[in-house]
């Protein structure tokens, strides 16, 4: 399976990407609704599911994977460690902010809810919860994970964060 992908990737990059991110965020959800709400497969919520699928692969997946790409290629510092830190930093102080505002805009677009209602409602919870996770893992990613796999990497480690934004969104 992992030559298979690789092939893919190696193929399409970015195409890829997206879809592997649009399966992981939809596999985030359904996780959110079956194992967390306890909904049962009757009362799924099908089209919210959509809409991570839909958000995860053609917004965040394609911004994620070029987003490694500009870290990997502009943020080079004289060692190993200084150039992880520092692409933690960036990762943090600049992609995540961002990106949590973007998706819970969208999911409010989507929903046909307030973005302004949204954002005033849970952006601030969600930047404090990412900050005491997602740095940790970026540290690992940075240092560890290959340019061509870190968008795989953060997606697999996602399908728990998007279990958790989905459920934030919906509350």
């Amino acid at each position: 399976m992992l030559r298979w992908y690789q092939a893919r990737l190696a193929a399409r990059p970015l195409l890829t990407q997206a879809v592997t991110t649009s399966f992981l965020f939809a596999v985030g959800d359904i996780t959110a609704q079956q194992l967390v709400d306890k909904k049962g497969i009757e009362k799924h919520d099908l089209a919210r599911t959509g809409r991570m699928a839909l958000y995860g692969g053609a917004i965040f997946g394609p911004a994620a994977a070029t987003w490694f790409k500009f870290l990997s290629q502009r943020v080079n510092l004289r060692s190993a460690n200084t150039t992880m830190l520092a692409r933690v930093a960036c990762d943090q102080g600049v992609f995540a902010p961002t990106f949590i505002g973007v998706f819970l805009g969208s999911m409010a677009v989507l929903e046909g809810t307030s973005p302004a209602d949204k954002l005033s409602k849970s952006y601030s919870e969600a930047l404090l919860t990412n900050w005491m996770i997602w740095p940790f893992v970026q540290m690992v990613n940075f240092k560890l994970v290959p340019l061509q796999h870190r968008l795989l990497f953060v997606n697999v480690i996602s399908i728990g964060w998007n279990c958790y934004l989905s459920f934030l969104n919906s509350s």
